[in-house]
């Protein structure tokens, strides 16, 4: 009796042991396996596009980039007049280029990534608590890591509503659940990551304080007009020629909404636009900040479970070949809005995907492409990753289960 419940605890130990070897496995991708060879970029193409054809409900923008240049496109699908140069809702992807806005002002030496926010602000400020405000950096609001509990998710406006000036939405932003937010310090600054777009919301004033423009004025004049993003601004979508009409995810008609927080989720842009800020960003173009600032934005600064998943105003969405990180930004809005731009900057592959009709099909297809270049999931992608753990687990423990029953009938 006691050699079968030493065999039967040293079975379930071998099984507990493989299943944490699997887990681990998945998060690396052992379990995975791109949609196509490494180097079959029209067969990505070619799967992205039947994808968006088969699964988008509305319309859709999408790039695919090798080297810095673009080797596929693909438009449509409700509306037959989307082109490159069709302007799209980018939701929180809007974060990325404020994040570049404010590394435009640390080159210059006019901001200090460590200095407390409150230095450069006039306006507005953190409201006191119990909690230090002179740790609330500019580096810890980029990374999402400056204590900040908001979890703002912006409301949307109609068109007919007047959208508050940007220190009246500091004081009481509209929130996309509904529920009222406030834009303070709720945990200690530092201690760990927490998303906020209040937090972009400061950042937008600061740029604006720093500069004595307008926050639309000074990315324009410093980021957009450089890199030929002549089509990408913070105005109200439905109000631009060619823009994308909007859908629900059942592919009816849905309102355009505006929202009161350029940085945060206001940018509109188009497909062309966004493949010309991804070769910047890959390094196979000049751009308005030198490349050490760009690996600098790279860096890790806030992790998950201990893996590394932000740095400065970027997502770091799996480790590149070179050690480097494939990084960007996704976006997602009510009803249906979609967004992702994803660099490898060991080659300057991009992927850039605007879609409206669809929740998630942008960063899905975003994660393959990750999966696609590195052979690693996106920690985008977590579900996924563990689910691809599931039949190695049952394998691995039927395996085992058998070899410690075949074991004990041998002793007897």
């Amino acid at each position: 009796m006691k050699r079968w419940l030493m065999n039967g605890l040293l079975a379930l130990t071998a099984v507990v042991l493989w299943a944490l070897v699997a887990v681990y496995g998945a998060l690396y991708g052992w379990w995975m396996s791109p949609v196509v060879d490494r180097e079959d970029a029209n067969g990505f193409a070619a799967w992205a596009t039947e994808q968006l054809n088969e699964r988008n409900a509305g319309n859709s923008a999408f790039v695919l980039m090798v080297g810095g240049d673009v080797v596929a496109e693909h438009y449509a699908k409700e509306d037959r007049s989307v082109n490159a140069d069709t302007v799209f809702a980018a939701a929180s992807l809007s974060k990325l280029p404020a994040a570049l806005a404010v590394m435009t002002l640390v080159e210059r030496g006019q901001v200090d990534l460590d200095a407390p926010v409150g230095n450069y602000l006039t306006r507005w400020q953190l409201p006191y608590g119990e909690f230090d405000l002179d740790e609330v950096t500019v580096r810890r609001l980029l990374s999402h890591t400056a204590g900040l509990t908001d979890g703002l998710g912006f409301g949307d406006y109609a068109a007919d509503e007047a959208v508050p000036a940007l220190v009246a939405s500091l004081n009481a932003p509209r929130t996309g659940s509904g529920e009222v937010a406030s834009i303070r310090v709720g945990i200690p600054p530092g201690s760990e990551f927490r998303y906020s777009g209040g937090g972009y919301l400061i950042l937008e004033l600061l740029v604006e304080e720093v500069t004595g423009q307008t926050f639309a004025d000074y990315t324009a004049a410093t980021l957009y007009r450089p890199l030929a993003m002549m089509r990408t601004n913070y105005d109200f979508v439905g109000t631009q020629p060619n823009a994308s009409a909007s859908f629900h995810a059942d592919g009816s008609p849905a309102p355009a909404y505006q929202y009161a927080s350029a940085a945060g989720t206001g940018l509109t842009t188009s497909a062309r636009d966004l493949s010309r800020l991804a070769a910047f960003l890959g390094g196979a173009a000049p751009g308005p900040v030198a490349g050490e600032t760009l690996r600098t934005m790279r860096e890790p600064n806030a992790s998950l479970f201990g893996a590394p998943v932000w740095g400065l105003g970027v997502k770091l969405y799996a480790e590149s070949a070179g050690g480097d990180f494939v990084y960007g930004h996704d976006g997602g809005n009510e009803p249906a809005i979609n967004s992702s731009l994803r660099i490898n900057p060991d080659n300057a592959d991009a992927l850039v995907l605007l879609v409206n009709g669809h929740p998630s099909l942008a960063s899905e297809i975003g994660g393959e492409w990750v999966l696609w270049q590195t052979g690693q999931p996106d920690f985008l992608s977590l579900d996924r990753a563990l689910e691809s753990a599931v039949l190695p687990i049952l394998l691995g423990a039927l395996i085992i289960i058998l070899i410690f029953a075949w074991r004990a009938r041998r002793a007897t």
